[in-house]
């Protein structure tokens, strides 16, 4: 997984996705097959039975973007495993980021259409 937190009272863990796929202002994960993007949800799901928390994030590399979708098209079995994930309690983050030429910054909440 690419982080775990650890709070006073919950362990974390979250998979973090770059997004950089975008059509009309709104932006698909994953561009190309990834059965390592499955793998990593599926142990999400795993934690979450496991009485973790988690929670996949997905950093949307540009601005002013209208929504978040699995790329159904490219990977229709990503997107499954994700809505799988939602249902087990995984949860699904996307922000978009504000972007200068010297800098990636968190700035918004994206919806997330699954």
């Amino acid at each position: 997984f690419d982080c775990y937190i650890e709070t006073d009272t919950d362990k974390i863990f979250v998979e973090v996705k770059g997004v950089t796929l975008e059509e009309n202002g709104h932006v698909r994960f994953p561009d190309a097959p990834t059965e390592r993007g499955i793998k990593h949800i599926h142990g999400l799901i795993d934690a979450v039975q496991n009485g973790y928390k988690a929670a996949v994030f997905f950093v949307i590399q540009m601005e002013d973007v209208l929504s978040f979708s699995p790329n159904y098209s490219t990977h229709p079995q990503f997107g499954d495993a994700l809505k799988q994930a939602q249902t087990a309690g995984v949860h699904i983050l996307a922000y978009s980021c504000k972007v200068t030429p010297d800098t990636l910054e968190i700035d918004k909440p994206v919806p997330v259409i699954l």
